[in-house]
């Protein structure tokens, strides 16, 4: 047996060239990064330009230069264009079918850039870009849930501590608590985009270059701020993918919550919500059974995004500046991570518009559990004086003999009541429906529709700022 072939053994059947198959496998990244074609062309362009302006480059290359761009950004985007690993990626890809198109002129558009430079500034592009539309889908949310706490400010439901009966709230108020959650994810993808707003091009491999480049001008023309202010950090830095993975991670577990709310009350224990045919699936078996697939697979698509995150941390903890190779693994899980977001956003957006509620089932859930004795202890605080520890016994004992009698609170007699603090009146019963309970919390942010109303007022008129 040859050694060769012996070699070839050794690296397996799919490798059977041997280590500069295994190494171009490796090292090769157009399978992905091909997605940053746009960026790389516009990058490009804008570079080209810089240099005609400053005497770098003649203006009748420059020309040239940017019509190649163009014609290629045309060919890519009608599947003209066959990339190949062998030129490892989307960058040295373009600038080969560039020197096809237009000869040695080609040659003269790297001048006083390089590939770290350049791909720090496509994926930074690319990132920002992604960030802004996360931005306009969760608006789209934020919208949704705003129509449904509209439309159910006063629509009473139990709310929940440990997953049991606590206090009755409104759907209305459960609605507004995502609003809150959810603007919070608005305002970190605002803040993170603000925040990649530089532009390292120009950086060059990692110490700058010593042309007479201008900085500025590919900054604005890129849309960004300003440029980067450290050669080093510029093409070392991947802080924004970073961001963008914590914020996908942070939204993508709110997201979660509330896929699971959605799976908990769809069940027919619970009853409060019903999806469309359109986010339930069936059984293969059981005909009656609908389920809320979406809603699972929503919240099972948040590991998959809480990993990304944990993966590029990983990648990025151990790296010297400046530049490593390792950090070609930070494309594969933002891209995903981004299209796994987008694709959960909507089909939230969309079950929160089209799912029916079920008030019935809602209110009649709202007053099980002893969900007014609260009112009752407030009540005791308020109208008899009590100190509150004293009135959270009393009120203990009046749930354990409404609990002995099988009767909700409000259906105890007044001697019912006498028989446990003999100053209980009459009053007490305006506080023990779950209408009035939740009437009367008005304090700031509290579940009262008349308070619900208030912040959906508040929310409507900051979203037409945002």
């Amino acid at each position: 047996m040859s050694d060769k072939k012996t070699s070839n053994q050794m690296w397996g059947g799919r490798f059977a060239s041997g280590p500069a198959a295994i190494m171009e496998a490796i090292n090769a990244s157009i399978g992905f990064d091909r997605k940053l074609y746009r960026q790389d062309i516009r990058g490009s362009i804008a570079h080209s330009r810089m240099l005609a302006e400053k005497g770098i480059i003649t203006a009748d290359d420059q020309k040239k230069i940017e019509d190649g761009l163009n014609a290629i950004l045309k060919d890519i985007e009608a599947g003209k264009i066959e990339f190949s690993a062998k030129l490892e990626d989307i960058h040295m890809n373009v600038e080969a079918r560039l020197a096809e198109l237009i000869g040695p002129a080609a040659g003269r558009l790297h001048t006083a850039r390089s590939r770290n430079d350049q791909v720090a500034v496509d994926f930074r592009l690319w990132v920002k870009d992604e960030t802004l539309r996360v931005a306009e889908a969760l608006k789209e949310l934020i919208a949704a849930f705003l129509e449904r706490a509209e439309e159910h400010a006063a629509t009473v439901m139990p709310g929940f501590t440990h997953l049991q009966t606590a206090q009755p709230v409104t759907f209305g108020h459960h609605c507004m608590a995502y609003v809150e959650m959810f603007a919070r994810d608005l305002s970190r993808a605002k803040d993170a985009a603000e925040r990649m707003n530089e532009s390292p091009l120009g950086a060059a491999a990692l110490a700058g270059t010593g042309f007479p480049i201008d900085r500025h001008m590919t900054a604005k023309a890129l849309g960004f701020r300003e440029p980067t202010r450290n050669s080093l950090d510029s093409v070392s830095d991947r802080d924004f993918a970073l961001e963008f993975l914590s914020l996908a991670a942070i939204c993508a577990t709110h997201l979660s919550r509330l896929a699971e709310e959605i799976v908990i009350w769809s069940t027919p224990q619970f009853g409060f919500v019903r999806l469309s045919d359109s986010y339930s699936t069936g059984s293969s078996i059981m005909p009656q059974k609908k389920n809320p697939d979406a809603a699972e697979l929503v919240r099972a698509k948040t590991g998959r995004v809480n990993g990304h995150l944990v993966g590029l941390l990983t990648v990025m903890k151990g790296l010297p500046l400046a530049y490593s190779k390792d950090m070609q693994e930070d494309k594969e899980a933002v891209f995903d991570a981004a299209e796994t977001l987008d694709l959960m956003l909507a089909a939230m957006t969309g079950m929160v518009r089209d799912m029916t509620i079920n008030t019935a089932a809602m209110k009649k859930a709202a007053g099980s559990g002893y969900a007014t004795a609260t009112d009752l202890a407030d009540w005791l605080v308020r109208t008899l004086g009590l100190p509150f520890r004293e009135a959270h016994h009393v009120t203990g004992r009046a749930v354990a003999l409404a609990e002995q009698k099988k009767l909700p609170l409000d259906r105890l007699t007044i001697e019912d009541f006498h028989s446990i603090h003999d100053g209980i009146t009459d009053g007490v019963f305006s506080v023990l429906t779950v209408q009035n309970s939740v009437k009367s919390r008005t304090s700031f942010g509290g579940t009262a529709p008349s308070e619900v109303r208030k912040q959906i007022r508040y929310w409507r008129k900051r979203m037409t700022k945002s």
